[in-house]
């Protein structure tokens, strides 16, 4: 037998064959990957966007005693529990992708919103406490009863362009806080309680009622959407805010 004969040596038709599965596996791969690119684009894109933060004068936003924030018109059809924490990455997605189209919601009556806002991730802040200030600015734009000032700058501290990183070299302080409060439509009375920082200690105690309250509604981790005692897959379903409006 020759030194040719020994290697193999692929007959015509078998390798036209091999060349046609290598096409076919290489266009399955990249409408994959395709698809994979256009999938998480879609799912990351923003919901209804351009509508912004709530618009509707209407909607009245009060504080409870335990620091719960209600946001929404008085005769809302369904009420949600909104948990979240102002260093929380997937907080900040979750108000990427469902902000606005929530917003429009509330100035529709569908939904109102209780906000929990925590500060277990204090500690991954420059500052180490600067979850519990970005709790304590929130209380004080609420407790002034401005909801449209109140919605936007909920907005402003979850905006990719403004939240800390984890573990990040700086943060925000009560001064920037208080800036980004008067931008948002906040009073000259908000901002002074935001720089001097006198909701703070209180703050932390709210925040601390609401790490609990979390705990006790069958809920994992943040951000936390819970209806009627049911937890919502808010991150998992696009279409979450609808079937609450239907």
């Amino acid at each position: 037998m020759s030194a040719k004969s020994n290697k193999y040596n692929p007959q015509p038709e078998s390798s036209k064959s091999t060349y046609i599965l290598g096409g076919i596996a290489v266009v399955v791969i990249a409408v994959l990957v395709i698809g994979g690119i256009v999938w998480q684009n879609q799912r990351s894109k923003p919901r209804n966007e351009g509508y912004g933060s709530v618009q509707n004068s209407s909607v009245q936003v009060s504080m409870d005693a335990d620091g719960v924030v209600t946001l929404g018109l008085p005769a809302a059809a369904t009420t949600i529990d909104l948990f979240e924490d102002p260093m929380c990455p997937y907080c900040a997605e979750l108000e990427h992708e469902s902000g606005q189209e929530l917003a429009q919601a509330i100035d529709d009556g569908d939904i109102a919103v209780r906000y929990h806002i925590l500060n277990f991730l204090d500690r991954l802040s420059a500052s180490q406490d600067y979850s519990t200030r970005a709790v304590a600015a929130s209380q004080c734009v609420a407790e002034t009863g401005d909801a449209l000032a109140y919605s936007a700058f909920h907005a402003t501290l979850f905006a990719p362009d403004f939240q800390p990183a984890e573990n990040g070299n700086s943060d925000h302080s009560n001064d920037e806080l208080a800036q980004a409060a008067k931008d948002a439509g906040a009073s000259g009375e908000a901002a002074s309680c935001i720089t001097s920082g006198q909701r703070i200690e209180q703050a932390a105690a709210n925040a601390e009622a609401g790490r609990q309250t979390l705990a006790a509604s069958g809920a994992t981790g943040t951000p936390a959407v819970v209806q009627g005692g049911r937890v919502i897959d808010a991150l998992g379903n696009p279409n979450w805010i609808d079937e609450l409006r239907n």
